[in-house]
């Protein structure tokens, strides 16, 4: 829907976001690693690291020979997965915008928790909405519409300069283009009914689950909806 570019949001507890910069790392040294693979192999590694609902839930089972993390473990490790560069770059980018302040509101260890927590819940709601899925779930946009969902409640009178449907270049307030970010996630779930392959229900489970533990994890004295700021 869009491609976001920069926001006028500076730092104001940390001198540097170094937990998001090291994701951002990780999975791109993950992403390279892939690409080494044969084909065959990069396809035993999707289903071996990502998530997949049926065998989540033990409806099904992976064959012998790929060697699989346990079921739960995978909740994690499917979020340092990507299936192309325009999945990685693109999941990368928003990680970049959005997430220096969330770790500036968090702190480092906490924002990492928040990060790995929301991948969790982003994976338990496409393997709850689509249980019986034999296809893996990889990428990093659950975990990361978790950021969005964070920086929704602490940031929404922040303009972000956004290119939408990747042309238009705008200045837009958080408070109307992240709901429209989530209400395209609706509305894209309805018409493909997630047949399309993007996985709608992770990246809606992500972004609530993000607004939810941005409460109990941010700062001490870290204000909700831009209280005190201006903007």
């Amino acid at each position: 829907m869009f491609i976001p570019i920069h926001d006028r949001n500076p730092l104001t507890v940390i001198p540097w976001q170094r937990v998001t910069v090291t994701l951002m790392a990780i999975n791109v040294a993950v992403f390279l690693w892939q690409n080494t693979l044969a084909g065959n192999a990069q396809a035993a590694v999707s289903y071996g690291f990502g998530m997949t609902p049926s065998v989540l839930w033990q409806q099904a089972m992976l064959p012998p020979e790929i060697l699989a993390l346990p079921e739960p473990l995978t909740l994690v490790s499917y979020a340092f997965l990507h299936g192309g560069w325009l999945h990685l770059l693109g999941n990368m980018l928003f990680l970049w915008v959005f997430g220096d302040n969330i770790e500036d509101a968090m702190g480092h260890g906490r924002f990492l928790l928040f990060y790995l927590l929301c991948a969790v819940a982003a994976g338990l709601t496409h393997a709850l909405m689509d249980a019986g899925s034999q296809l893996p779930l990889i990428g990093a946009s659950g975990a990361i519409a978790g950021v969005l969902g964070a920086y929704l409640l602490l940031h929404p009178r922040v303009k972000v300069l956004v290119l939408m449907f990747g042309r238009l270049p705008l200045r837009l307030p958080v408070w109307i283009l992240l709901p429209l970010w989530l209400a395209f996630q609706f509305v894209s779930l309805s018409i493909t009914g997630g047949a399309d392959g993007t996985a709608w229900w992770a990246h809606i489970g992500g972004f609530l689950a993000g607004m939810l533990l941005v409460v109990p994890l941010r700062r001490r004295g870290v204000p909700l909806f831009d209280r005190g700021t201006e903007h």
